[in-house]
């Protein structure tokens, strides 16, 4: 029997369960959570966030309906270290996944989904993983999920037409044809059948119906709009380019724009089916991206102006590489058209979700999140971050931290810091790096207390005599 509790009885036990630390809390009384994290798409790809030629009408409803936050960051500028902070709290000085790679979590990794099963919740993840591969222990259903669907390895999750996905730890066969196909499944397809984007928004509806009378979590990890590197110049692999068929742009173009229309399209649908059982009002949802956008496949993110005011894109430990959108609605407890400057990042969502359950007892004591519950439920006292900080292990090195209003940057690793004030330089133009020297020493001072070496994940070290280059564009 499906166990149906109204908005006001939603709100107060929201309450009850922060204010009294959850303790004992039964997954019946809380909400069904759905986190959905797109791929690769930028701060200025939806027009809640000023896009105006992309046409994204049911998120933009989210962030009419619930919580839209303007200072908001991914875990990383690339996919896998971003997807580990995410799952586990720790950013990328300290995280054990902190780039790209074929990498595997090990058991005694604690995810966001062995957290809410402590609450009770059935847990599934529907679309792409990157943090471990067949065989291995950092499978998602060895790292806290009951079901699974979707892409292990991120070059596989390239291939928008591959010749299977996996169904928990097992390869359920597609009908397309890859000749040539990669050891990870990547590839080209010459005989387009299944468009895994398609199959991935049917399983999560499909999990939300099984699931329906029971307290769940579903983590929609969408490929879209990441490229298929392995295609070149038409990477922006989509069946249909549907409303942009007739656009004087670019291939690339249409694809890029058709892909973000899809997922809007499919986000609409999932919303409609939580309205269709009666859990619309009883299911907190988060959206959000992995990192800014990317210029793969043949995309040109000026195009669409896909990062918006911000400077960078993937890769970049700028701005636009890691503010990503991050919008929460929650019907009758989240404040409708809410709009948030609150400055939190990927590795919040943890605290955040086990403090909402009453399982902060599963959580390390030691992960780098803090809880922004108050700052969506409009109630307590919302803590702060003394500063956020990331690490980037690739192309020269980088790092990063901000501190209030305050960002600085290194990138790369060998090139002088510069400052930049966000409020004043939002786009970061202009350096003032030699206006606040002490400034500038306090945070290479948090900078290098914030990073945990790691013999796994080191910066590039210059050769010997070297002079420090200058900082790249």
């Amino acid at each position: 029997m499906a166990i149906f509790i109204s908005r006001a009885g939603v709100l107060a036990l929201a309450a009850a369960t922060f204010f009294m630390g959850g303790a004992g809390a039964a997954a019946e009384g809380l909400p069904n959570i759905v986190f959905i994290l797109a791929d690769d798409l930028g701060y200025g790809d939806l027009g809640c966030y000023g896009q105006k030629i992309i046409q994204t009408p049911n998120i933009d409803r989210l962030a009419q309906e619930g919580m839209r936050f303007t200072d908001f960051y991914a875990g990383s500028t690339v996919c896998a270290p971003s997807r580990c902070v995410l799952m586990t709290g720790y950013h990328t000085g300290r995280a054990f996944i902190r780039g790209n790679g074929k990498d595997n979590l090990r058991p005694k990794d604690v995810t966001v989904a062995e957290v809410l099963q402590r609450a009770g919740y059935a847990t599934g993840l529907v679309g792409k993983w990157g943090l471990g591969h067949e065989g291995s222990t950092g499978v998602p259903t060895r790292q806290g999920f009951d079901y699974f669907f979707g892409y292990l390895d991120q070059h596989h999750a390239h291939n928008y037409y591959p010749t299977f996905l996996m169904r928990n730890e097992q390869r359920a066969p597609l009908k397309n044809v890859v000749p040539g196909e990669g050891d990870w499944g990547q590839g080209v397809a010459t005989e387009k059948v299944e468009y895994s984007h398609d199959l991935v928004a049917e399983e999560a509806l499909a999990f939300i119906d099984r699931n329906r009378e029971k307290p769940f979590f579903l983590y929609l990890a969408l490929t879209i709009p990441h490229a298929n590197n392995e295609a070149g110049k038409q990477g922006m692999e989509v069946p249909d380019y549907g409303q942009y068929a007739d656009k004087d742009w670019p291939e690339p173009q249409k694809g890029h724009a058709a892909m973000i229309s899809r997922m809007d399209r499919d986000i609409g649908r999932l919303l409609e089916r939580l309205k269709q059982h009666g859990i619309d009002e009883n299911t907190l949802i988060f959206f959000s991206s992995d990192n800014g956008p990317h210029a793969e496949g043949g995309n040109d993110p000026d195009f669409a102006d896909s990062n918006g005011p911000l400077r960078g894109i993937k890769r970049s430990l700028h701005d636009g590489g890691i503010r990503v959108p991050m919008i929460a609605r929650w019907p009758g407890t989240i404040e409708a058209g809410a709009v948030s400057d609150h400055v939190g990042a990927f590795w919040d969502v943890m605290p955040s979700l086990a403090e909402l359950t009453g399982t902060m007892d599963a959580v390390p004591s030691d992960i780098d999140g803090i809880s922004f519950l108050p700052t969506l439920t409009g109630r307590g006292e919302q803590k702060q971050h003394d500063h956020l900080y990331w690490a980037f292990y690739e192309r020269g090195g980088a790092q990063a931290v901000r501190q209030g209003r305050w960002k600085a940057v290194q990138q790369p690793i060998d090139a002088a810091v510069r400052l930049y004030d966000l409020e004043k330089d939002i786009g970061e133009e202009h350096d003032l790096a030699d206006q606040h020297p002490d400034l500038v020493a306090q945070l290479k001072t948090k900078m290098a207390k914030a990073y945990e070496p790691s013999e796994r994940w080191k910066f590039p070290q210059p050769p010997a005599g070297k002079t420090r280059r200058k900082a790249a564009n």
